[in-house]
């Protein structure tokens, strides 16, 4: 499970001082030739501060100067997700390459500008989605398709969390910035099982809670049933109210099933057992740095060698995935997913 890549040394710049690049920043440093240059925010307070701490050279408010003094071969865009559309773009236009966080975008026309930008300027895009690099998915996903469990039909994924304080801002009172549950957490979850599953999504029905935590018509908790071709069928629980659970994933085949505990978070370790004809036995999961490894694939990518993780293709459709279920929740029926 693990790759020894060939990596391009790049120059990064950062769109978006951003939490989650905090922790980006530093995985990034353990990849070879990686260098971390300079970061864009529109607090200008903000986006000092975060150059400082994280030791980047610079910092702008102006994307144009910052992409065009920058010099950067890649770009990392974090911002809040109404903004990675046009920033995404501007990046590629600059010729740089683009790991963008996830949703990638916010409706599927903006999304698939994204990807054929990227194919027209010759550039790699890719979406952050860390979960493809935790250890268990990956042998879960091996063990699947090598069919270890028999055929796989049903998938139970409990992916509520409680919403650190941190990070209760405009995702909890922002729906113009694509706050809510279900842009924020199945957005990962459905490109998880895109992964585990080697299917794609057809249908899905969403209900979607208001817990207190929200604010006006976001929603802080959801539930929903996603349909796949091949006739698997998926159940998810995303929340950001669930305090002190344990995340947890189970695949179910027709001749056994994986259940791994922890796995659905960033911190890069699991548990995972298997259970068949010969009883129940716990799979070593070595601990990983979920960042490190995305970024290392996205780096090789860059440098001709295989592809991101994720691809821009990936973050379109687990996005598309996100908004069919928005869709559901509002219209109180199961709806199409389409891409």
């Amino acid at each position: 499970m693990s790759e020894k890549f060939m990596v391009k040394p790049m120059r990064w710049g950062f769109v978006g001082a951003s939490h989650i690049a905090e922790r980006v920043i530093p995985a990034l440093r353990k990849v070879p030739g990686q260098e971390p240059v300079a970061v864009c925010s529109r607090s200008a307070v903000r986006a000092r501060e975060f150059a400082t701490a994280l030791g980047l050279q610079a910092s702008y408010t102006d994307l144009a100067a910052f992409l065009k003094e920058g010099r950067f071969d890649a770009v990392y865009v974090s911002s809040t997700n109404e903004q990675h559309c046009a920033q995404t773009l501007a990046a590629l236009e600059a010729g740089c390459h683009v790991m963008c966080e996830k949703p990638i975008a916010m409706n599927l026309p903006d999304a698939r500008r994204m990807v054929e930008a990227a194919q027209r300027a010759g550039r790699v895009l890719g979406t952050n989605h860390h979960l493809r690099a935790q250890a268990a998915h990956r042998l879960m996903r091996e063990i699947v398709a090598a069919g270890g469990i028999g055929r796989l039909h049903g998938v139970q994924v409990s992916h509520a969390v409680f919403l650190p304080p941190h990070l209760q801002g405009w995702r909890l009172d922002a729906p113009g910035a694509g706050g809510g549950v279900v842009l924020d957490i199945l957005v990962h979850d459905a490109d998880l099982l895109r992964y585990l599953a080697g299917a794609e999504p057809r249908r899905i029905s969403t209900h979607v809670q208001h817990n207190g935590l929200a604010r006006g018509a976001l929603e802080d908790g959801a539930m929903s049933v996603i349909e796949f071709e091949g006739g698997v069928l998926a159940q998810t629980h995303e929340s950001f109210v669930a305090q002190h659970a344990a995340t947890r994933l189970h695949l179910l085949g027709t001749e056994g099933s994986l259940y791994a505990v922890g796995s659905l978070s960033q911190a890069g370790t699991a548990r995972l057992w298997q259970r068949d004809a010969q009883g129940e036995r716990e799979l070593e999961v070595p601990p990983v740095d979920l960042y490190e490894t995305g970024f290392r694939a996205f780096a090789a990518a860059c440098a001709g060698q295989g592809a991101p993780l994720a691809t821009g293709a990936d973050g379109l459709r687990s996005m598309a995935v996100a908004l069919a279920g928005l869709a559901s929740a509002a219209s109180g029926r199961a709806e199409a997913i389409t891409f």
